[in-house]
């Protein structure tokens, strides 16, 4: 379950992690009185919506007085915040109004960071991502500056240490003066992750103010709904939780779907499996559409409900099956897809792959049923392959 800005902040604030303050509003009148309480402008107005890019469309607006946070209120909860592709859009219902904060500047730069936790499933540990390189996509760091992200495994028997954490912020290049704020900060988004049972926590930017506070400006929070018997309180949430249409559809019939901007459309049996296919269509040159995970199993049903989901995704340009067959058989996953196939009308070529128990026979189940719009690969990557090179005719 993702949580909202405001709502991720709120979550931080149990743990000690130091935010501005602020509160939620529903109309312009909402925000007025908000800002009133906040006692002290300027104020900024955020778009409460589960997807970024909010600031660049509009949804991101400082205010000096009451008159001007009743306009501008009023001009975001107007708002549609649309993805990259302009393709699915989040309407605004809710704004974050909360005080307008300075940020320090060193030698010329202020000093936005980045942190992190999340889990690394290869490593079987917490990972920790911290940089100082703050304020921008951490994927573009990652990709133009992976040297300025510090990384740190945590055992989750031995928990984080603050030795540990004094480290970590040393070897991110944080500048003295914010040192013991992150240190502090870090350790509280640790808690936020462990005890508030997180999928991810993450601030971008943490911030150092001009009076030395290091600050959390933003909230990514998502909870990890396995754990959600703990958390009674979580059912304030979920009246808030915005889905897009594939992912309604997907909730619907109990997938395990997350949709992505790509235009390969990914089905996989097991979520190993499907993410080892998002990596592989990308180090072939593609992207994926989304990580569908159709479990251990691959019946008919389960089959014509992914191929359904896929088919609401218009960016989708190639779908690649790729099945494992392992308990289940891969001729029965093969008689799966056939029956989908006469149920689905797809709108793009699909490309299927089949190995382990029982493959040779669910391959020959499939070739009879191939066409200029269903193929078939032997191995992972020539799949990949075949689904990107269609994808990119269109």
């Amino acid at each position: 379950m993702d949580l909202l800005e405001y709502q991720g902040k709120q979550y931080f604030a149990r743990y000690g992690v130091m935010v501005s303050p602020g509160n939620y509003a529903d109309t312009p009148d909402d925000a007025v009185r908000v800002a009133e309480q906040i006692a002290s402008y300027p104020v900024v107005i955020k778009a409460q919506v589960q997807i970024g890019g909010r600031g660049k469309q509009g949804g991101i607006q400082f205010a000096q007085n009451a008159d001007e946070v009743r306009e501008k209120a009023a001009q975001v909860l107007s708002l549609t915040i649309w993805d990259r592709t302009h393709t699915h859009g989040y309407p605004v219902n809710r704004v974050w109004i909360e005080k307008s904060s300075d940020i320090a500047s060193i030698d010329g730069r202020d000093q936005e960071y980045y942190g992190s936790f999340t889990l690394d499933r290869s490593a079987k540990q917490y990972l920790g991502m911290l940089s100082a390189e703050g304020g921008v996509e951490i994927e573009e760091v990652a990709e133009n500056h992976p040297d300025a992200i510090a990384r740190i495994h945590v055992n989750p028997v031995e928990g984080l240490t603050e030795a540990v954490t004094r480290d970590w912020v040393a070897r991110a290049n944080l500048p003295e003066p914010a040192r013991e704020g992150a240190v502090k900060l870090l350790m509280g988004l640790y808690d936020v992750y462990t005890k508030g049972d997180c999928d991810l926590a993450e601030i971008n930017p943490i911030i150092l103010t001009p009076e030395g506070s290091v600050v959390a400006l933003d909230a990514k929070v998502s909870l990890d709904e396995n754990a959600a018997y703990k958390h009674p309180e979580w059912a304030d949430f979920a009246g808030t939780s915005v889905m897009d249409e594939r992912d309604r559809l997907a909730a619907e019939k109990g997938l395990q779907y997350i949709g992505l901007d790509g235009s390969v459309g990914i089905i996989a049996n097991g979520a190993g499996l499907a993410m080892s296919t998002l990596d592989t269509v990308q180090q072939v040159g593609g992207s994926a559409a989304n990580f569908l995970d159709i479990g251990g199993g691959a019946s008919a049903d389960t089959v014509t409900a992914a191929l359904e989901v896929i088919n609401t995704d218009p960016n989708v340009k190639a779908i690649l099956i790729n099945i494992f067959g392992g308990v289940t058989w891969g001729d029965k996953v093969a008689n799966g897809i056939v029956e989908a196939l006469g149920r689905v009308a797809l709108k793009a070529p699909l490309v299927i792959r089949i190995d382990g128990t029982r493959a040779a026979e669910g391959r020959a189940i499939l070739q009879q049923h191939l066409s200029e719009r269903v193929m078939m690969a032997r191995t992972m990557v020539e799949a990949a392959r075949t689904a990107v090179e269609l994808a990119a005719k269109g």
